[in-house]
């Protein structure tokens, strides 16, 4: 009885100690992985203009259409790609130089930019237009610039948009031109008028329609990246101070878990004895 009571005992000790080392190296691990937020002010300032300027691309190819293998289909397809570079300096300026130096050899455009920050605090911010196929080549250049904590590329079909669009745009012109027509049969002059009102709306839409295309034209084809460029020291943490930060949160961890794990098994003898106790008393009523 005893035997197998100690042998219980130390089952248990194991297992606890085996749940506080498992703890502790899954919060050494994540100390190491942990990667430093994005600053807030890049992203409000790319959000801010993501209405105001966007990119498009085109790629043509063909597709074989059905068994007519002699005529394939020529396909245009308009899509946006965005790269997201968010880097830290201890460089600042060399580093900055380098980036703009890397803009100009890609034949890119700054198209917004923002700089803010004292000495030691800096901050950039650019919107850069790439012809596409440069694309790859910018940001594989941007991304070994100072230390990356943060990058993606995005890529969004547009073709359909782009459809959509030229369709709107045809269907104005033909009640545009119907509405011209309908002006050289005469007619009363308010007539005239709400006509005359009418195609004015038409052409403002036409108008707005014409920007919105302009940027699918060939010759405004670009993609876009967006970099941030944040100066500051690199930050070494010693691998003690890790141990000592890992130690500390597994300590208070392991204990809530120790402690919920006894409130629970006091519950549960609680409600046990509960439910013996009624048993004996059923069974006093039953035999009166």
């Amino acid at each position: 009885m005893k035997q197998a009571l100690k042998s219980r005992l130390k089952k248990l000790i194991g297992a606890l100690l085996l749940l506080f080392a498992v703890l502790f190296v899954f919060r050494l691990m994540y100390g190491y992985t942990k990667k430093i937020e994005d600053q807030t002010g890049q992203t409000q300032f790319f959000e801010s203009i993501s209405n105001v300027k966007r990119n498009y691309a085109s790629k043509k190819y063909e597709v074989k259409s059905g068994n007519n293998i002699q005529s394939p289909v020529k396909v245009d397809q308009k899509y946006e790609k965005i790269a997201e570079i968010n880097t830290k300096s201890t460089a600042f300026d060399n580093e900055e130089k380098l980036a703009r130096d890397k803009v100009k050899l890609y034949e890119a455009l700054i198209q917004f930019e923002q700089k803010s920050g004292n000495k030691g605090y800096r901050k950039l911010n650019l919107l850069i237009g790439v012809p596409p196929e440069n694309f790859d080549n910018l940001y594989e250049d941007l991304i070994a610039i100072g230390k990356v904590q943060a990058k993606q590329i995005t890529k969004k079909d547009k073709t359909n948009e782009y459809k959509e669009l030229n369709a709107k745009k045809n269907s104005l012109e033909k009640i545009r031109n119907s509405l011209i027509d309908l002006k050289t049969k005469g007619g009363k002059i308010e007539e005239y008028m709400q006509l005359e009102n009418r195609i004015l709306e038409i052409e403002q839409q036409l108008q707005e329609l014409g920007v919105s295309l302009g940027d699918f034209d060939d010759e405004n084809e670009f993609c876009t990246v967006q970099f941030s460029l944040q100066e500051g020291k690199e930050v070494k943490i010693s691998f003690m101070h890790r141990v000592k930060v890992a130690l500390e949160w597994t300590i208070k961890f392991y204990l809530r878990i120790m402690a919920m794990m006894f409130f629970l098994s006091l519950f549960a003898y609680l409600l046990l004895l509960a439910v013996e106790k009624l048993k004996i008393l059923e069974r006093i009523f039953d035999k009166k």
